[in-house]
């Protein structure tokens, strides 16, 4: 079925998630009528203006770029409401009020047109009750679509039908969540807080529960129910601390009262110990307190007997560094399910407790175990939802235990062969336009080669796939060599082109440093490599490598998503095509660990800047080289692959998917397009370089910075490197240079540094502390 995508929306209401809806919907291109009240005196659009610029603070920021935020159109109720007039989407996200919505509802009607869709945010009003006095073409149009925060970059989108809503607009906004918000959409009923929030406060409960009746502390909750158990870091007592403490207690209190054929409701009342906390003003991260508080650099957590804050103790879990180190998520579960302590006891008690309740709560809120699995994997970040996590655990062995819990197990689970994934069982369709690496690997002939961290796959159609398989996703030596090895083999078989790419949470953090730092120390002990003969190789093979890339004669086309930092950026740069997911964090960090870059990332942004400019001329390219230099020297990362092409980290025929699940296979069709059209590999184009003039001028901003105490010593030096790179050397005036002559400076004005004391700092700061260090 086709649908016309939208390309107008108003937005009623500027609150928090108002203002993030709207800035969502304008990164998917819309422009967007953002309205508030009207302030009571002086300037009318006063409130949403207010609203607006705090938004433009939050971090991480809500928009993909700054020019984004110019589709956003500000007004009032008063002055502005006949907007709606003209606009595709009205979405109301206003106070959770029956009655405020109702009327509000009654005037949108009067202006919308015919076929535009409306709908509701709220997270705990009944999406039916919100439009019972409305018309049926209303009510044919309207439905809940339930975002969650941040908008950006949550991907869950419940949609809620009502027994009115047309399935034609149901279908118009699955389909455009999906393809144009990067949404995963799961379908909820209209019940109390739909899917994701009902279970997710229900687990919430279970850790308030543990920490005031089985003394358990703040710590050790946020231990077992943290990345231990594949969920956030923040575990559950940091993410009530985000969330509020005052807007849970409102939820629990909403959600208490509208569920009494609930088996669990009495586990929604709210324990004194909260409305206690939010007496003392510790509301949470806004207050500035609330199990947790920041003390003179140091987090302590509240005392429940005083509520004074105090440093953390001891933790009384056992042993968990076995069960931590465990790599696959479903061992390290079954390992701690079966632990005969503490830990162990926590983690089966509220496990069992959140599995039964789970089941419970299908068909009231949810259909099948997939959607509520994916809402609690979308929604709150857990690796594996409640489901899912049975089936890791053993369907039997977890029905077993419940029974023998006294946990009401429905029919339905008992009628099941063993699990709820099977073939039979599951109602998951598999979308045509999305590639999961998992099932490639299913089929043992899709492998072409491999070595112990890279592979190389068949994606079907003549279409090879590189994929890494190192730590983190690091260039080390293995997949260096093993991307050489795909392209010999690539060369060498009738195949139509490649991608490179994984399904990692971030493509490419850059070069292994643990690897760089070991072959340092081993030319230091080897006298016939004090001048650091063997790393002079690894540069040189790895800048030989991104030039085969480049100047390929097959299509080769990087599919990327996350963190695209150092290495990892310079071989993107280095693939003339790209397809990124829109939230794709790409840039040149390496003088964040006091080195330049030296893979050709240096190259290619000197030939992006002349590329930019209205002229050869050395006054039309400056602009555009100064901030090259200042983008590199201050380690700048992309906020999103938009940004990421306008800082000129990739290439402005960049192909962006704001749905990252669609980037393998919109890769695949990139090189099969290509292909198809009778592929041409870059043309090898002399570069413009502007000689010691521009590197006088990048060397006097460098100076400056440091002088204005924005940088350190040590970065101007490695500034001036840097200036020396861009400038083209000692060549006293602008010239054109080949591509080599830039990468011979690279790698001089690289190798040099690994022997500075403040460079080993700032490398051994990164991989001890995964954080930069400015010494």
């Amino acid at each position: 079925m086709m649908f016309k995508p939208f390309q107008t929306a108003a937005v009623l209401g500027a609150g928090v998630m108002g203002t993030q809806i709207a800035a969502h919907l304008a990164n998917a291109g819309l422009t967007v009528h953002l309205l508030e009240l009207p302030a009571q005196s002086g300037d009318r659009n006063a409130l949403v203006e207010g609203a607006f610029k705090k938004a433009l603070k939050q971090s991480p920021p809500i928009f993909y770029t700054e020019q984004t935020a110019q589709r956003v159109i500000l007004g009032n109720y008063e002055d502005h409401f006949d907007r709606l007039s003209n606009v595709d989407w009205v979405i109301e996200v206003v106070v959770e009020n029956l009655a405020v919505k109702q009327q509000l509802m009654e005037r949108v009607e009067k202006t919308v047109r015919p076929d535009t869709i409306i709908s509701s945010n709220t997270s705990g009003l009944s999406i039916g009750a919100i439009a019972q006095h409305r018309s049926k073409s209303f009510r044919k149009r309207f439905l809940g679509t339930h975002f969650f925060n941040p908008p950006r970059y949550l991907k869950l989108l419940e949609l809620i039908p009502t027994a009115d809503t047309d399935p034609h607009v149901l279908a118009r906004l699955q389909w455009f969540g999906r393809m144009h918000l990067g949404k995963g959409i799961v379908i909820a009923k209209d019940t109390p807080n739909f899917i994701a929030n009902r279970i997710g406060i229900f687990v919430t409960m279970l850790g308030l529960k543990a920490l005031t009746e089985q003394g358990y502390t703040i710590e050790e909750i946020d231990t077992l129910t943290g990345t231990l158990v594949g969920r956030p870091k923040s575990g559950t007592f940091r993410t009530a601390d985000l969330v509020g403490l005052d807007t849970l207690t409102y939820v629990s209190d909403n959600l208490y009262p509208a569920i009494p054929q609930d088996e669990q409701r009495e586990m929604f009342r709210v324990p004194e110990l909260m409305r206690k906390l939010m007496e003392t003003g510790s509301l949470g991260a806004k207050a500035g307190q609330g199990f947790y508080k920041k003390v003179k650099g140091e987090i302590h957590s509240v005392n429940l007997k005083t509520f004074a804050y105090e440093p953390a103790k001891p933790q009384n879990l056992g042993n968990l560094d076995a069960i931590a180190k465990t790599s696959d998520l479903g061992d390290r579960l079954r390992k701690l399910y079966q632990q005969k302590d503490r830990a162990g006891d926590f983690f089966r008690q509220t496990m069992l407790a959140t599995l039964a309740y789970s089941a419970n709560r299908i068909p009231e809120i949810a259909d099948h175990p997939e959607d509520i699995d994916q809402a609690m994997r979308w929604g709150f970040g857990w690796e594996m939802g409640p489901f899912e996590i049975w089936d890791a655990l053993g369907f039997n062995t977890v029905l077993a235990d419940l029974q023998k819990a006294g946990l009401t197990v429905p029919a339905w689970v008992e009628s099941l062969q063993g699990s709820f994934y099977t073939q039979q069982n599951t109602a998951v369709t598999k979308a045509t336009d999305e590639i999961h690496l998992a099932d490639i690997k299913a089929n043992p002939k899709s492998m072409l080669w491999h070595n112990a961290e890279a592979v190389l796959l068949d994606l079907g159609d003549r279409v090879a796939l590189f994929e890494f398989r190192s730590k983190a996703n690091t260039l080390s030596l293995q997949v260096i060599d093993g991307l050489g090895a795909a392209l010999d083999w690539l060369e060498t078989h009738d195949y139509r082109g490649m991608v490179i790419g994984n399904e990692g949470e971030n493509f490419c953090v850059g070069i292994n440093l643990a690897e760089v730092g070991k072959m340092v120390e081993w030319e230091k002990l080897n006298p016939f490599n004090r001048n650091h003969r063997a790393l002079n190789d690894l540069i040189v093979k790895f800048q030989s490598l991104m030039q085969r890339i480049h100047y390929f004669h097959k299509p080769i086309v990087a599919a990327v998503q996350g963190r695209v930092l150092g290495g990892g950026c310079e071989l993107v740069m280095a693939c003339p095509h790209v397809v990124a997911s829109a939230e794709t964090y790409i840039g040149l960090v390496e003088l964040g660990v006091g080195l330049i870059p030296a893979g050709g990332g240096l190259m290619r942004m000197t030939r992006w800047a002349a590329s930019r400019a209205a002229t050869d001329t050395p006054g039309d390219i400056l602009p555009f080289l100064k901030r090259v230099f200042e983008t590199i020297g201050m380690a700048k990362v992309a906020n999103s692959a938009y940004e990421g092409m306008a800082l000129g980290f990739l290439n402005p025929m960049t192909k962006v998917v704001i749905n990252g699940d669609r980037r393998l296979y919109a890769a695949k069709q990139e090189v099969l397009c290509l292909d198809e059209l009778g592929y041409t590999a870059p043309a090898r184009n002399p570069i413009h370089v502007l000689g010691q003039p521009a590197r006088a001028v990048f060397e006097h901003m460098a100076h400056t910075m440091m002088q204005g105490g924005y940088i350190s010593e040590y970065d101007r030096t490695l500034a001036n490197r840097l200036a020396y790179v861009l400038a083209g050397g000692d060549l006293t005036s602008p010239s054109l240079v080949d591509d080599d002559y830039l990468l011979r400076l690279e790698r001089e004005n690289f190798v040099p540094l690994v022997d500075e004391p403040k460079t080993k700092e700032r490398i051994l700061h990164m991989l001890t502390t995964k954080k930069p260090l400015r010494n």
